[in-house]
């Protein structure tokens, strides 16, 4: 136990260390196609992720826990956004680019798993997308956050199905995979339909992920900036997944991810929603867009700690509806998780589990395990927080 906390205290320092001297000297964008870069480099070979996933279950002794239906070792998931691949122009070229020449279009796929355990892939829209061009990632390192305008950057579901498919001995034993509404179709019933296919893809390549994410909050795309749900799409949209995964007879639960910034009344809606079509989880939130550092005029989404006092205020609203409703959906918080106190506050909002990703900007690849260890020295224990919460 000491010799483990001695460790994780080494790497928080060294990697302290790392950032001022290197990491944070270069833009936010070329540290993260560096990162993106080192990733697809380690996955040539096996050794270093069997060492990797040996250090981390080291440093993070496993948990038993249910969150959203899903079985996780710990309660700590790295959200989506960051393993989800390459852009493409179109749906042959990005087949081409794994099957015909067999490139890893998902950098990350197997070494990320290994260093951080639950992991979210995606988000996939039904159709590749190029994302957004130009600069697309900053960092505000006084806050500790992150804003992105990638705009929805991934290979597309067909294509991302095959090539996790074809890896699927190989796959980690706890993910989930994210799904998002394609911006700019605003047909619910063309919604549905793209939703419901790209789940399809996963299923029929033999995937068989710990839960599925339906995200519908992305507002960092230039076509379909408003980052809103309505309880009409929202409830079609659930209510496809899960009866799609019922006459599949599957018992993969479905989770739901929504914007920070909607009123307490819209939170009570959609929990409302969630619960009488079977949504298992709720995820609050995304990113909350605000106007990019280089032009006023695009929005970015702000992540980490600038986004932390939305993200309470949405878990907030949403375990009130809970309460109000006796409804069973799990709340995920997402926004600023960067320390047990940070953890602690979602906690005390209402959330049973939560979602990172700037913490891997400023605490590294073993950010979770560093989590859970300021959690246990302050006796914040997954039972204690509940014990909390219900008191």
């Amino acid at each position: 136990m000491k010799a483990r906390r001695w460790l994780l205290r080494f790497f928080d320092i060294a990697y302290g260390l790392f950032c001022h001297m290197l990491l944070f000297r270069i833009s936010a964008q070329r540290a993260h196609q560096v990162a993106i870069a080192q990733l697809g480099w380690l996955e040539r070979w096996q050794l270093p992720t069997i060492l990797a996933q040996r250090l981390r279950v080291w440093l993070m002794p496993v948990q038993t826990l249910e969150v959203g239906g899903a079985k996780l070792s710990t309660r700590l998931i790295l959200a989506a956004g960051l393993v989800k691949g390459s852009g493409f122009l179109s749906e042959d070229e990005a087949l081409r680019a794994v099957v015909q020449r067999r490139e890893n279009i998902m950098p990350g796929w197997r070494m990320l798993p290994a260093l951080v355990g639950p992991i979210e892939f995606g988000s996939f829209t039904r159709h590749p997308r190029l994302g957004n061009p130009g600069t697309t990632l900053w960092r505000q390192r006084a806050a500790q956050s992150t804003q992105n305008r990638v705009g929805l950057r991934n290979p597309g579901a067909r294509a991302a199905a095959v090539f996790l498919g074809a890896r699927i001995e190989q796959m980690p034993r706890e993910f989930g995979i994210n799904i998002a509404v394609s911006p700019g179709v605003n047909e619910l019933a063309q919604q549905q339909a793209e939703a419901v296919e790209s789940l399809l893809f996963f299923l029929d390549a033999g995937l068989r992920p710990s839960w599925f994410t339906l995200n519908i909050s992305c507002p960092n795309t230039e076509d379909d900036p408003g980052g809103y749900q309505l309880e009409t799409g929202a409830r079609g949209l659930c209510a496809a997944f899960v009866a799609e995964l019922q006459a599949q007879n599957l018992e993969i639960p479905l989770w739901v991810k929504v914007s920070p910034g909607l009123a307490a009344s819209q939170y009570h809606l959609l929990m409302r929603t969630f619960a009488e079509v079977g949504v298992r989880a709720v995820i609050a939130t995304n990113t909350l867009a605000r106007p990019s550092p280089t032009n006023p005029d695009l929005n970015a989404g702000v992540g980490g700690g600038a986004l932390r006092e939305s993200a309470l205020l949405a878990v907030a609203a949403l375990q009130a509806a809970k309460d109000r409703l006796g409804c069973a959906v799990d709340i995920i918080g997402c926004g600023g998780v960067l320390d047990a106190a940070s953890f602690h506050q979602h906690s005390q909002s209402g959330a049973v589990a939560a979602q990172y990703w700037s913490a891997l900007v400023y605490r590294g690849p073993f950010a979770a395990a560093l989590i859970e260890n300021e959690l246990a020295n302050h006796d914040y224990s997954y039972e204690a927080i509940h014990r909390e919460r219900l008191a």
